[in-house]
C-alpha cells in the first residue's frame, strides 16, 4: 500500500488514493495511510454473523469513497462472489507467486518444496475464483539453494512493490485491455519484469 501512494504521488499519476479500509484495526496500513493524510477506516469482520454481511458492509464502505479502483494489499480474506460482482473489472491483487502456480497459502514454502528454480509475484485482477483472475503483470526472482521461507519472501515482496504501483498505474491510465481472459497492454509494455 506504501508503495502504491508514493509511486502515485512522484509519478504524478492523474488519481490519488482516497481511502484505505481494513478489516483489522492493528493493520500497519492504516498507521502509513494516516501518516500520508489518507482517510482511513475499519469494518472488523468478527462483528457480522456471516461472511456474506461482512463482504456487504465492506462492500458498503468503500461505495463510500467512490473508488474507480480497488486495489487489494495484505488484505487476507477470501471474498465473496456477490463482492467480486460489485467490484469486477476494477479490482486488483497481489499474489507471491507465478500463478496459475501456488495459488492460496504458503507460497514460498511451496515453490522451495517443489524444487523451482524462479518464484515470484503476479498482479491480477480478482474473480470469484481464488488467485485465477486474468494476470496484469509478474515479475520473477531466482530461488537461491540456501532459500528458506523468510529470504524467499523478503525477495519476492521486495519486487512486489515495484510490480504492483506499475501494473495500477497502467489500469489509470487507461493501458491494458482484456480478451479472452489475457491482459495486454495497448503499448506493448513488457508486463514481466526480470
Amino acid at each position: 500500500m506504501d508503495a502504491i501512494v508514493r509511486a502515485c504521488a512522484a509519478e504524478k499519476w492523474d488519481a490519488c488514493v482516497r481511502a484505505v479500509v481494513s478489516n483489522r484495526a492493528d493493520a500497519p496500513g492504516l498507521l502509513l495511510a494516516q501518516a500520508h493524510g489518507i482517510v482511513t477506516s475499519v469494518v472488523d469482520h468478527k462483528n457480522f454473523a456471516t461472511r456474506d454481511a461482512f463482504d456487504a458492509a465492506l462492500a458498503d464502505e468503500i461505495e463510500a469513497h467512490a473508488p474507480d479502483w480497488l486495489v487489494l494489499a495484505g488484505f487476507m480474506r477470501i471474498l465473496t462472489p456477490a463482492f467480486v460482482r460489485r467490484f469486477e473489472g476494477r479490482m486488483l491483487n497481489v499474489h507471491p507467486s507465478l500463478l496459475p502456480a501456488f495459488t492460496g497459502l504458503h507460497t514460498h514454502r511451496r515453490a522451495i518444496e517443489a524444487g523451482c528454480k524462479l518464484a515470484g509475484t503476479s498482479v491480477h485482477f480478482v474473480t470469484a475464483d481464488l488467485d485465477h483472475g486474468p494476470i496484469v503483470a509478474q515479475a520473477v526472482v531466482p530461488v537461491l539453494p540456501q532459500d528458506t521461507e523468510v529470504s524467499l519472501a523478503a525477495r519476492v515482496l521486495a519486487r512486489e512493490h515495484v510490480l504492483y504501483p506499475l501494473a495500477l498505474r497502467w489500469c489509470v491510465e487507461g493501458a491494458l485491455r482484456i480478451h479472452n481472459g489475457v491482459v495486454t497492454h495497448t503499448d506493448n509494455e513488457p508486463q514481466l519484469l526480470l
